[in-house]
């Protein structure tokens, strides 16, 4: 099928900035939780990270893709493969080295969805869309064929043979934390809003109301079908194992939140939120070092397991606004983040 026309792509978005931010703090606060022990608390914290697990690192995927499709709307020569399997490279290296310390680890998850979208980010959008939505029907038959607990200790997280070829693949395609199949649904979701007007007030009022309803349409599906025990797990709006519910959910909510910033920032840059989106534009630093520093720190005061919800969520909180002061001080000395940097310095 012959590729689809792409549209001129528009001055930066700042709204896409401030959706990084929020999917940047979302995956701050689940993982901490995480890493702290996943422990049970009060209502309101229970239902909070139940919002954000999952939806939080969907989003993050989504933005990869509009980022992705609007860098090949700018660079339609072939230098920008070569650019984009660099920077894979680059993110599944320095994903493997963040996998030692925090198993739950995305970007080398994010180096494969770059690779295989290079194959499709031309392609035509009725191509794109039949593709997305037939990975998650994909991820219910190999539910039915492969065994999706292969290698997981649910009670540690741990998954055995992680550093073998056969479990690393079988992690990175189907039983791992963010597996190709069907995760890299978000990813062609992302090159489909690329091809939007995102800067139409129409466009933003689409998005925050397709988003609303596919998002409360899981939930109510999921409460409706998960009273049959045979379709419990088949049903369930969370990320393990991540069933099309799941992924209906993790669509919606990228659409809304980004529907969202793109329409708060409809009439251009909003002064008060230049910290949040300055954060957003360094979030490959900062997720790397909310592993590193963050998590290192939990571990240096003895924080990892045994820990409450409430707990998990106020560290992450902390974590989350010194990360802010950082960005704030960082962008008056210089205009990307330190990885960010990294990665361009050794592409180019």
């Amino acid at each position: 099928m012959a590729a689809t026309e792409i549209k001129t792509p528009p001055a930066r978005l700042h709204g896409l900035d401030l959706a990084r931010f929020l999917a940047f703090a979302g995956m701050v606060f689940v993982n901490f939780h995480v890493v702290t022990g996943g422990g049970d608390g009060g209502a309101w914290a229970m239902l909070f990270l139940s919002a954000v697990e999952g939806k939080a690192a969907a989003t993050f995927v989504v933005l990869a893709g509009v980022g992705l499709a609007l860098g090949a709307q700018r660079n339609q020569t072939p230098s920008f493969s070569i650019l984009t399997l660099k920077r894979a490279l680059f993110l599944f290296v320095i994903g493997l080295i963040n996998s030692l310390i925090f198993p739950a680890d995305i970007l080398h998850y994010y180096a494969v969805y770059f690779v295989v979208g290079l194959l499709l980010i031309r392609r035509s959008t009725r191509t794109i869309l039949i593709v997305a939505l037939v990975l998650p029907l994909v991820f219910v038959a190999l539910l039915f064929v492969l065994d999706y607990e292969a290698g997981w200790d649910w009670e540690t997280f741990d998954y055995a043979g992680f550093w073998t070829p056969s479990g690393f693949a079988r992690n990175l395609l189907f039983n791992g934390w963010h597996p190709l199949v069907p995760w890299m649904s978000f990813l062609l979701m992302g090159f489909l809003l690329a091809r939007l007007e995102l800067g139409r007030k129409k466009t933003q009022n689409r998005l925050m109301l397709y988003g609303a309803v596919a998002l409360g349409a899981a939930y109510a599906l999921s409460f409706v079908l998960s009273s049959d025990p045979e379709l419990a797990e088949l049903v369930t709006v969370s990320p393990i194992p991540p069933g099309p519910l799941y992924m209906l959910a993790g669509a919606g909510a990228a659409s809304l939140s980004i529907g969202i910033c793109l329409w708060v920032f409809r009439k251009g840059q909003v002064n008060w939120l230049t910290p949040f989106t300055r954060t957003g534009k360094q979030a490959l630093s900062l997720y790397i070092l909310h592993i590193i520093v963050g998590m290192g720190t939990l571990e240096g005061l003895g924080m990892l397991g045994g820990q409450s919800a409430e707990t998990a969520i106020a560290t992450a909180g902390l974590f989350i606004i010194i990360s802010v002061i950082y960005a704030i001080v960082w962008a008056r000395f210089f205009r990307s983040g330190p990885f960010e940097w990294l990665m361009h310095k050794l592409v180019r």
